[in-house]
């Protein structure tokens, strides 16, 4: 006869630890606390160490109940787990004023020092904006002075930093960049995302100081920066120190950083030429006049992704056909990607840029927001067909002046309709009107 006094185990008490560790994967910070008071076992599991490996912090400038608990346990468990942690992202909501930075430095002078022997792999912090008012003098000089002495710690093992956002001025983002070669005045980091990183107007071309600094950097893979960066002597520098490893350099070109500055097209041959896998690609905002991009847009660059993006601009005395035309087409042979987010309300771009698409061989990604024709789809689907073009993502916004657009709705359903096999099969399609 079968004892039915012992009481019948779940079929998750013998589930194995690795099975237990992806589903903890998936569970936030309060559902993790509530599993690991379920048994000894799922308690010793909860403190594996891959379950620990990458943590997101989020300071908020107007924190509720559930938003403090939220940080807290997520604070809680980066001091508990630190010598676990390989990727830490901290994000910052609403800041609000003074006093909101000033905890944030205090506590994050607190989080830095509980890390002090952990592997961190990356870290990113975005969008500090540290030439804000709300940041004082002391406060933020102490911050500074906190995250150099970290990254000087962290240099020996960390490989990706990302202080997109930062402004710092030239000294405090040298001083920062510097504190990851202290060690051997040599720095092996392989990703770096500088962009806004200093703060606007800042001629970061023509400062040693700067150049001195990047020239330390001797392995870099990825590097995201402004256009105000760059100079004959960066390239030089690059060329001389990472080419045997420099993959990828992504560089936004914002209308408030100088972008005057003149670069030669053979330093930009030179490092091509000894960085043969550089791909380059380049993010304007606001920069849209013809003679402005062709001082940036040089021949021997390898330019895989172009994004042009006017945002509210709008002037009646420019035009994009030139660029359409007699720029972008120089890279026919390596553009891969191009995003277009222009007002040309002043005049229409369907032939030019339907040339332009079937002229460059290997662009498989479109992204347009501008005014075109209903029509200019159709066309651009009949070649596609037809193998003239090799598209693979269409993303198109039909910018029109007219609030009903139930008209160009009905035909570009009737275009989908028609070229439906070929959308659903190779295309990621999203083409809709949009009334300005």
């Amino acid at each position: 006869m079968e004892d039915d006094s012992k009481p019948q185990l779940s079929c998750w008490a013998h589930l194995p630890d690795v099975c237990l560790r992806r589903i903890f994967h998936w569970l936030d910070d309060s559902d993790r606390s509530r599993a690991a008071l379920v048994c000894i076992k799922w308690s010793k599991v909860m403190c594996s160490g891959s379950l620990w490996r990458s943590r997101t912090i989020t300071f908020y400038g107007r924190p509720s109940k559930a938003r403090t608990l939220e940080f807290q346990s997520a604070l809680r468990y980066v001091k508990k787990f630190g010598k676990y942690l390989e990727h830490l992202e901290i994000k910052l909501s609403n800041t609000c004023d003074a006093a909101f930075t000033q905890r944030f430095q205090v506590t994050m002078e607190e989080l830095l020092s509980h890390l002090g022997n952990s592997r961190l792999l990356s870290l990113s912090i975005e969008y500090l904006e540290l030439d804000c008012s709300l940041w004082q003098g002391v406060v933020k000089a102490q911050f500074i002075k906190n995250l150099a002495t970290f990254l000087k710690r962290m240099s020996k093992h960390l490989d990706y930093l990302n202080l997109k956002g930062a402004r710092v001025t030239l000294e405090e983002g040298c001083e920062l960049l510097n504190s990851l070669s202290c060690l051997k005045n040599k720095s092996f980091i392989s990703k770096i995302n500088i962009e806004d990183f200093f703060s606007f107007h800042l001629p970061l071309y023509s400062s040693t100081l700067f150049h001195q600094t990047m020239s330390k950097f001797h392995s870099l893979v990825i590097l995201t920066f402004n256009y105000h960066c760059i100079s004959d002597e960066l390239l030089d520098v690059l060329q001389e120190h990472s080419a045997h490893s420099l993959h990828t350099l992504n560089i936004k070109c914002h209308i408030h950083d100088l972008h005057g500055q003149v670069v030669s097209g053979m330093s930009w041959a030179n490092l091509a030429k000894k960085a043969p896998k550089l791909n380059v690609n380049f993010f304007f905002e606001r920069v849209m006049k013809h003679d402005h991009l062709a001082r940036i847009l040089l021949m021997g660059i390898p330019v895989r992704s172009i994004s042009l993006r006017s945002c509210n601009f709008s002037d009646p005395d420019w035009t994009m056909r030139p660029t359409l035309t007699n720029l972008l087409p120089a890279y026919w042979h390596i553009l891969q990607q191009l995003t277009l987010e222009i007002n040309n309300d002043y005049e229409l771009l369907d032939d030019e840029l339907l040339q332009l698409i079937l002229s460059c061989k290997r662009l498989l990604f479109l992204k347009v927001w501008a005014f075109l024709s209903v029509a200019f789809i159709e066309r651009l689907l009949k070649n596609r067909t037809e193998r003239k073009c090799i598209l693979t993502t269409i993303e198109v916004r039909i910018y029109t002046n007219q609030e009903d657009t139930s008209k160009e709705d009905q035909l570009l359903y009737g275009i989908y309709r028609k070229f439906k096999d070929l959308i659903d099969s190779e295309i990621n399609y999203f083409v809709i009107t949009y009334p300005m």
